[in-house]
């Protein structure tokens, strides 16, 4: 008798690649979404199956490429045939590939699932009709092992919490799903399920849902804490199976629940010190934060170098409108306690803010455009990175220009171009569309210029001035260190700023945006 083993079925995550060069390019291929990795190691460690992690924005290791963009699914599918594949739409500007690929595998007869802050109710039924079989809503840890289990035995498909899907042409919502609470029995997040990538940034995370409540913001509700052991040994499993030490926690707000916080710092501290293992690592954390020096020093102790910080906006009204509880002046105070403390502090601006009460204020694009410059020098940022507002699907930014009648038809725009650089709704007079997209280019192209090419040979010579800090080397190594650093990066900045221009001059957006202007105005 002989025994034949079940066939193990391969579950694919893919992140659908940017639709262009953008400012996220150089970050992606050097990283990957902590998102699909946790829900590939679910589906990995849930019998019969298999999971894998395409990121075709990081195929830098063999990675099997399409002829204009993204992975070559066609090879994959002939060495290594997916039985249901995951589409990550965590990001609106990634949909249009989201379904070029979707579509493909359904022609295959493959299964496709897909799940991401994208898809709320304005968007479920074109997703539904693009080759989609399912949209989980919410997190998707418990829900896709669910789902697998019914597929396999062809049980019930209404009795699966929190997913959408046709049904004689209309979509079916299951009942919702509560928000996960418990993580600890979650498997950790295995970045060797990511194929062909070349990893250096880690993303790490104890922390979701975001109570801030920002006006353009899709990450709301309660916050929901894993324990800092959790944390830690994501962290520590990355190190001992990737050699990883860069780590980027993705927290919306690094810093809630205090004493937590407090602990994990002197957790992560001792294990580089058992270990004889110097980290590096990235936290986004509110500004106000600054004012709890305990927490900070924990912080640098910890090795968490850069804090990445939501400034938004130096425009007072523009902070009021965005549902901001801070003013641009105390913005300033709080940011050089981070310089003082030695962060690297990387600066988040949004350019163009529509203001809830536009009568209030007149102010053109070069007054804005002042106001941004002498902000970022005054609150001594080490780098920016200045977006357009994006209406996003499920905002209440979106809901409130969509009823203002602003909003220019995605239909005419594109998904696409929703990534922050490029105009998608008719901004507060007298500044135009136009404006606005050259005004933050403006900015940022004032802050990363050529000429930190030779700054940075400069400094390079410059470095003997260490030994005027004989009576603090670590003081007198940070100074150099971080002007060198800057310097390089306001030359890679240039770089990329080059390259965008560059691409943006062959697209044909403002084409696009003269017929979405004119069907506004109808």
């Amino acid at each position: 008798m002989v025994c034949v083993a079940a066939k193990r079925k391969r579950f694919r995550v893919i992140i659908p690649a940017y639709p262009a060069f953008n400012i996220y390019t150089q970050v992606a291929k050097i990283t990957t979404a902590l998102g699909p990795v946790s829900v590939a190691s679910v589906v990995n460690k849930t019998e019969g199956w298999d999971a894998e992690v395409i990121d075709e924005n990081n195929l830098r290791r063999y990675g099997p490429r399409a002829d204009n963009r993204g992975a070559d699914h066609e090879f994959l599918q002939s060495i290594r045939p997916a039985d249901v594949v995951g589409l990550y739409g965590g990001l609106t500007s990634t949909i249009p590939r989201l379904y070029e690929i979707a579509r493909f595998y359904k022609q295959k007869g493959v299964v496709t699932i897909a799940g991401g802050q994208h898809f709320v109710e304005e968007t479920i039924l074109e997703a539904l009709n693009s080759g989609i079989d399912y949209i989980v809503i919410g997190e998707g840890e418990v829900t896709i092992r669910e789902l697998l289990k019914v597929l396999d035995n062809e049980g019930d498909i209404s009795s699966i919490e929190g997913i959408v899907y046709l049904k004689n042409g209309k979509p079916v919502f299951t009942s919702p799903r509560e928000p996960l609470e418990d993580f600890e029995n979650l498997p950790l997040p295995d970045f060797s399920l990511v194929r062909y990538a070349s990893i250096k940034l880690y993303p790490v995370g104890r922390i979701r849902g975001c109570g801030m409540n920002c006006e353009f913001c899709t990450v709301k509700g309660k916050p929901r804490c894993a324990s800092p052991e959790r944390l830690l040994e994501q962290i520590s499993f990355a190190l001992e199976t990737k050699d990883a030490r860069h780590f980027f926690i993705v927290d919306d707000l690094f810093g809630q629940q205090r004493e937590e916080t407090l602990r994990f710092c002197a957790m992560l501290k001792k294990y580089q010190e058992d270990t004889g293992r110097r980290l590096d690592v990235t936290a986004q954390i509110r500004l106000d934060k600054a004012k709890d020096s305990e927490l900070l020093s924990a912080m640098r102790l910890a090795g968490i170098n850069t804090v990445a910080i939501g400034f938004e906006s130096p425009i007072d009204e523009e902070l009021q409108a965005m549902n901001k509880h801070i003013s641009s002046q105390e913005m300033v105070s709080l940011s050089r306690i981070y310089h003082k403390f030695g962060f690297l502090i990387h600066g988040m601006f949004i350019f163009g803010y529509p203001l809830k009460e536009v009568a209030a204020v007149k102010l053109s694009s070069e007054d804005r455009i002042k106001r941004f410059r002498s902000f970022i020098k005054k609150a001594q940022i080490d780098t920016i990175q200045v977006l357009l507002p994006g209406p996003l699907p499920g905002t209440e930014l979106r809901r409130r220009l969509q009823e203002q009648g602003r909003v220019y038809p995605a239909k005419d725009i594109g998904w696409e171009y929703y990534d922050g650089n490029f105009p998608l709704f008719e901004p507060d007079q007298p500044m135009t569309a136009e404006q606005m997209q050259t005004s933050a280019r403006k900015i940022m192209g004032k802050f990363y210029q050529f000429k930190y090419l030779f700054m940075t040979g400069l400094h390079v010579f410059s470095f003997p001035v260490i030994i005027f800090y004989l009576h603090n080397i670590k003081q007198g190594w940070r100074k150099w260190y971080r002007s060198w650093r800057n310097a390089l990066a306001r030359f890679g900045g240039w770089v990329i700023l080059n390259g965008w221009t560059k691409e943006f001059k062959k697209g044909i957006f403002w084409k696009k945006l003269q017929k979405a202007q004119q069907h506004l105005k109808k």
